[in-house]
């Protein structure tokens, strides 16, 4: 896949993403803070049932890392990522991505997890809906796909909540919970530019 290079299209606004509640907000690889919420994410129970990392994530060290690689990735325009956190309290609640972003295309993929506390809320839900505006108005993309595990409910209703079509079923296509070796089958959820967007909850 072609991937951006050029920062001044693909590089977040200088203003964060907010609304419905929230402020998106970059993570920050040398915050303490920052790499504790984001080993909670990895480490939670239902994270792990639906989520394998290409690379483990197991303590701090490997949070670190990851946030770094997420750092360099931002840098060549690959990628962009962001801390979900309450707009009154500035608590963090969880994480949401632009992903594997293909310039050519205008095309990326998005990944998103809330924190265990902050489930119930319609977190996820706004988390996303903001994360699709910022893509497709300061980042200029024109295609966002989300994809997950086959009986991930609750992330099926995200999806089809912030307006990403069902598309079909990709065989094959994601690892096996704790497994590398081994694969299942994942949904395909897409939404595009031009789509209307969705109200937010409670709207």
């Amino acid at each position: 896949m072609a991937h951006a290079r050029d920062r001044s299209v693909v590089s977040p606004s200088s203003v964060p993403p907010r609304g419905h509640g929230l402020r998106l907000l970059s993570w920050d690889p040398g915050s303490g803070a920052d790499a504790e919420v984001w080993l909670r994410g990895f480490l939670d129970p239902d994270f792990q049932r639906w989520n394998t990392p290409l690379r483990p994530v197991n303590d701090l060290d490997d949070v670190r890392e990851a946030l770094r690689n997420r750092a360099r990735e931002e840098a060549e325009g690959r990628s962009v990522s962001f801390r979900i956190t309450d707009d009154a309290t500035g608590t963090a609640l969880g994480h949401v991505g632009l992903n594997e972003i293909n310039r050519p295309l205008r095309l990326a993929r998005v990944g998103y997890w809330v924190l265990p506390e902050a489930r119930g809320r319609g977190v996820a839900t706004r988390a996303l809906l903001l994360a699709a505006r910022h893509a497709f108005t300061a980042l200029d993309l024109y295609r966002l796909e989300l994809g997950h595990g086959i009986g991930h409910g609750a992330s099926c209703r995200v999806a089809e909540r912030c307006g990403f079509r069902l598309e079909g079923t990709l065989r094959g296509a994601m690892f096996e919970e704790g497994r590398r070796d081994t694969f299942r089958d994942a949904h395909l959820h897409a939404r595009l530019a031009d789509d209307e967007e969705p109200a937010p909850p409670g709207a």
